[in-house]
């Protein structure tokens, strides 16, 4: 069994970024820590006009930190903003301990949830782009030249063989990406006729409890970080015979790595498509709100800002003062509270995702010669037949569709139906 590290906790922050927020921040660097397997022992925060270049923290602040871990038996540090390679190396000599970033953390917890293959790809094609530019400062100690038939050239570290080797993993993995995203692009093309709906928002705001509880999914959940990694997708039914198709996805978090959101491109696809989100916040997390702004914030990074957004406001059972419910409320009128725990509010949402889909879809009357299997099989495809009758030797088919399929059906809808 592998020993829990001890963990020290660094915050910075300055007047415009305040300490409240920066306590918040170290806050949730904690919960990440404890995801990951590690005891925090102590936190450290610090206010800055001036990031320092060689230490972040100072010298004299980073020796501080140093006799605390000495003092307290920390094994590892973890600093709540990204470290450049430099200035690790520099801390890690002062203090003797090992020196990690945010970033790191949750490259390592993402590592650890990864269960898919394609998820386990893109993890590592994001932690090879985090350590490219740091390996220097892992292989520091390897100085001498090595020889190697068929692998490095006169002069060559071991260094610059590990980057070569890591650039090649690199280049394979984004060829396996590449295809997932091909493929995917293929079966999202069968699925065009669904409206397609993605679930999204904060880490741990409770979307896959909510996923479970609309298609009775058995979709994992816990009161952890990042529980889902994988996108997960069912079909919806709604009343009056309609249906969606609903997709489950990765966490948001603050400083989410950039790398990090480029490698998932694949898993976040379906939110990149998709025709409505749904937004699921922790309504009983104090800081729900700069979640909301986070996640909205992840979305336009990934190119999915502007399109329409259910805000849905989970986790209600957890709030005790209704005054603070009730202001949640007024500040975001149009959002639905629930609790994806006990069920509370699945049909409110469903009663929302059903005025979605109709107000994209036109009810028509057809008239069609019964050999017509063709536009029939079309009407079942993209839309929702909901009558058929034979009248004088012809068919006569009610049905709903999306505007945008009505084309093909235009030479035999009857008159009534195209006006207004």
């Amino acid at each position: 069994m592998e020993k829990t590290e001890k963990v020290l906790l660094v915050g910075v922050y300055n007047r415009r970024y305040g300490k409240a927020v920066a306590q918040e921040s170290l806050d949730e660097l904690a919960s990440l820590t404890r995801t990951a397997g590690g005891e925090v022992v102590a936190s450290v925060l610090q206010e800055r006009r001036h990031i320092d270049p060689a230490t972040f923290v100072g010298r004299g602040k980073a020796e501080e930190i140093g006799a605390i871990c000495n003092e307290q038996g920390i094994d590892l540090i973890v600093f709540d903003d990204d470290l450049s390679p430099a200035q690790a190396r520099n801390l890690e000599k002062i203090t003797g301990c090992r020196v990690i970033d945010r970033s790191q953390l949750i490259l390592d917890i993402f590592a650890l949830g990864a269960r898919t293959s394609i998820a386990k790809a893109q993890v590592e094609l994001a932690q090879i782009e985090y350590t490219l530019p740091r390996l220097k400062r892992m292989w520091e100690h390897l100085s001498r030249t090595g020889g190697g038939i068929g692998t490095r050239g006169p002069g060559e570290t071991q260094l610059e063989v590990d980057r070569r080797r890591m650039r090649r993993r690199m280049f394979t993995l984004k060829k396996v990406l590449e295809k997932v995203e091909r493929d995917r692009a293929v079966r999202t093309a069968r699925r065009r006729e669904f409206t397609r709906v993605s679930l999204v928002g904060y880490t741990n705001s409770g979307k896959s409890t909510l996923f479970n509880q609309l298609t009775q999914a058995n979709v994992p959940t816990g009161d952890r970080l990042f529980e889902t990694l994988d996108a997960t997708t069912r079909i919806l039914r709604l009343p009056m015979k309609e249906k969606v198709l609903l997709s489950d996805t990765v966490g948001f978090i603050r400083k989410l790595p950039h790398h990090l959101v480029a490698s998932f491109h694949a898993t976040l696809e379906c939110v990149i498509e998709a025709d409505l989100i749904i937004h699921v916040a922790d309504l009983s997390h104090r800081d729900f709100e700069e979640q909301i702004a986070t996640v909205r914030s992840v979305l336009e990074q990934i190119g999915a800002s502007g399109k329409q957004e259910l805000l849905i406001l989970n986790k209600v059972d957890l709030v005790s003062d209704e005054a603070r419910l009730k202001v949640a409320l007024r500040s975001f009128e149009d959002a639905v509270p629930v609790s994806a725990l006990y069920g509370w509010g699945i049909d409110a949402i469903k009663e929302r995702l059903l005025r979605f889909v109709l107000d994209r879809k036109e009810e028509v009357r057809l008239v069609l010669q019964p050999h017509d299997g063709k536009l029939l099989a079309y009407l079942h495809r993209y839309g929702t037949v909901l009558k058929r009758e034979l009248v004088d030797g012809k068919l006569a088919v009610v049905a709903r569709i999306e505007r945008r399929y009505l084309g093909p059906l235009a030479p035999h809808l009857e008159p009534a139906a195209t006006e207004g």
